[in-house]
């Protein structure tokens, strides 16, 4: 083998991950032990997300190998070509593809039999090893075989492709602190102007560059009260929006204020109807469904923008699942929906009318909120809809672009979710769906994201936050 390129060994959970992995490597070699093969066509039954994947996997080899003879087998199967522009292929920088098509002598110490298939992996990558006399890289997004192949010897990495970024510290927050001396170096060449009872700015400096549609910009000094979100970024200037201030009761959302100034933001955002998309991240009690379901309902009954609000979450059981549920969808549902019920609670408290006034505000406002199975999205089209995406940190980035496309005309999404609470498995802060979209959809002009930093549910619930 050519010494600049690596042989990488795929272990099944890559290939079940990402289906396209086989090509995500570019000039480089693979290894697919048969082992994983096994792996693969035992899970190729079903429904699921995972069952698809594996079909799609072996939809990709079967197109390899269709028309390949033994010989071009055991020689590797050439892989697209990377990093040339040139129409030759012979300029093609291109890796190969390789079957285990023998039995490999066994390589793994006692203690680790191979008749376990992660050992039986492990022990085909070691051998591999010593056959070659050159370094073997195991791709695996199981932790604990990483740990395995790092005791045997064997260098191993996870399978980083889908990675959105390398740290989930640069994640975009969808805000910023001005510096102080901002008015000074950007005063010269400042329009403003009054629309509809908004107030603009049309700003023309150095830090204008550097903004994104949707930004909330303020200054770090509680006493100034300067908020705005940008509406427009171009080359040489960008226009700004002074935010509407919704810690005032004049301008409460469904008797909700803002308490905070992420909670202003997300609000503005929440009630600005030229927003198709956006995503509130934070961690619990921040206020993420409270305010969204707030400026939900508003806009659904008092203004009429949207027929009515879906709500929907990935069923993912923080501890072990207590099995079937009885009932139609909606029913099956509730259970997972305690966040919508809570907060209903909250927003459905009504001075006077007793018991029959809340029994009537709870029927109208039911009337008006649909819940769907996340597992029934695919195919449909909401129109005119206000969708609601709970615990969307559980979702990949292909599920999270299947239930986005979902979206028809005059249909907004709010994707809410914490990231430092992933419940999927190999899933992770930086390669889940909700940091998928915060990352992406951060430079569209109709989307907007905010990141609620202050606990706002009670001392106790904060003081655990923090301490726990």
């Amino acid at each position: 083998m050519d010494d600049t390129k690596r042989l990488f060994v795929l272990d099944t959970n890559v290939l079940m991950h990402d289906p396209s992995a086989i090509f995500r490597f570019q000039e480089h070699h693979i290894f697919i032990p048969m082992m994983v093969l096994e792996e693969l066509d035992h899970a190729k039954k079903g429904t699921s997300e995972v069952a698809r994947n594996v079909r799609q996997v072996s939809r990709f080899l079967d197109d390899l190998i269709i028309d390949a003879s033994r010989e071009e087998i055991e020689q590797g199967l050439e892989l697209p070509g990377w990093g040339s522009n040139d129409q030759d292929e012979e300029h093609r920088i291109s890796g190969r593809l390789f079957f285990q098509t023998s039995e490999l002598p066994p390589s793994l110490p006692s203690s680790l039999p191979g008749n376990i298939a992660d050992n039986n992996i492990l022990g085909t990558a070691l051998a591999l090893q010593k056959q070659h006399q050159e370094p073997v890289t195991l791709v695996s997004k199981d932790i604990n075989l990483r740990i395995k192949a790092a005791i045997v010897g064997l260098n191993a990495e996870d399978y980083s492709n889908d990675r959105v970024l390398d740290d989930v510290d640069l994640l975009y927050k969808g805000f910023t602190a001005l510096p102080a001396d901002f008015w000074e170096r950007h005063s010269k060449d400042v329009d403003s102007w009054q629309q509809d009872e908004h107030t603009f700015y049309r700003i023309s400096g150095p830090e204008t560059k550097n903004w994104h549609h949707g930004q909330s910009l303020f200054y770090d000094d509680e006493y100034s009260g300067f908020e705005a979100i940008v509406r427009q970024v171009n080359d040489d200037h960008a226009t700004i929006e002074l935010a509407t201030d919704h810690r005032n009761a004049s301008h409460s959302v469904w008797g909700i204020m803002a308490r905070n100034r992420e909670q202003n933001f997300a609000l503005n955002m929440l009630m600005d109807p030229d927003l198709d998309f956006v995503s509130l991240l934070g961690v619990a009690g921040t206020g993420k469904t409270l305010l969204t379901l707030a400026a939900g309902l508003t806009q659904v009954l008092d203004h009429g923008l949207y027929s009515e609000i879906i709500m929907t979450r990935v069923t993912v059981p923080v501890g072990d699942d207590i099995g079937f549920l009885p009932g139609t969808e909606e029913e099956k549902m509730t259970p997972w929906m305690g966040a919508l019920m809570d907060n209903l609670e909250v927003l459905t408290k009504t001075e006077g009318g007793g018991e029959w006034g809340r029994a009537a505000t709870d029927d109208l406002l039911q009337s008006r909120i649909r819940i769907h199975s996340i597992n029934f999205m695919r195919g449909r089209t909401f129109l005119n809809k206000y969708i609601i995406l709970d615990e969307a940190q559980n979702l990949t980035a292909k599920q999270m672009k299947t239930l986005v496309t979902r979206a028809g005309p005059g249909t907004k999404i709010v994707c809410l979710g914490n990231i430092a609470q992933i419940d999927t498995p190999y899933l992770t802060e930086t390669t889940s769906g909700l940091t998928y979209v915060v990352d992406k959809f951060k430079n569209w002009e109709h989307s907007g994201h905010i990141t609620l930093i202050s606990g706002e549910r009670s001392r106790l619930a904060e003081f655990a936050s923090d301490e726990l």
